[in-house]
């Protein structure tokens, strides 16, 4: 059974976002807010309307601001290349799960070494978020997942039309944004992928 993490695009606003995911996180496992642009005030603003809306503590990661994350108590913190080091965090905030950004297998294991809950790897497939750069693809991430023992939780361009596949070559979960956050439908596509992640589509 796989895990399921949806992520913000940084391209809606506080409010619309929690109103996604007042009827979505009911089928994610956790909710990332990824908002580079915004100020620990801004991105506090976000944790507080998912909680206001109902998504439970235990779902919500935060993208680099480990003290937003501690100060509220949240499940955890995603870290990428120029966040604070995974050792250092683990260290002085132990009970933070602590997910990590990567591009390789070397900092893969590197990652695991540092006392790393999982890792994030992409982008997969191509995606309007990384205009320009060619995807990463299956067979790197097959080789990515063989590397090491934590999770690997693929993301780039994936939606409820490839996500088996990424499931099938070694991911333990996968990482979508614009799939659900602008759906026609985000409750019907996160059904869906949920049912495809947990093994029940």
């Amino acid at each position: 059974m796989g895990i399921l993490h949806f992520i913000s695009t940084g391209r809606q606003t506080v409010d619309e976002f929690a109103a996604i995911c007042a009827h979505t996180h009911p089928y994610a496992d956790l909710i990332h807010i990824r908002e580079k642009g915004k100020t620990a005030r801004e991105v506090a603003a976000f944790v507080a309307a998912l909680l206001r809306v109902g998504v439970p503590l235990q779902k919500i990661i935060v993208n680099d601001r480990v003290d937003v994350a501690a100060v509220y108590g949240v499940k955890g913190v995603q870290l990428a290349y120029h966040s604070l080091p995974v050792r250092a965090v683990r260290r002085s905030f132990p009970d933070l799960t602590v997910g990590c950004s990567v591009h390789g297998s070397e900092e893969a294991k590197q990652a695991e070494q540092d006392g790393a809950h999982f890792c994030l790897y992409g982008h997969i497939f191509p995606t309007d978020s990384k205009p320009g750069l060619p995807p990463r693809g299956l067979d790197s991430l097959a080789e990515i997942a063989a590397a090491v023992s934590i999770p690997v939780i693929a993301i780039g361009g994936i939606h409820a039309g490839n996500a088996r596949r990424v499931l099938e070559a070694g991911a333990a979960g996968v990482a979508v944004l614009s799939a659900v956050f602008f759906a026609a439908d985000p409750v019907a596509e996160a059904k869906r992928l949920a049912d495809i992640v947990k093994g029940r589509g």
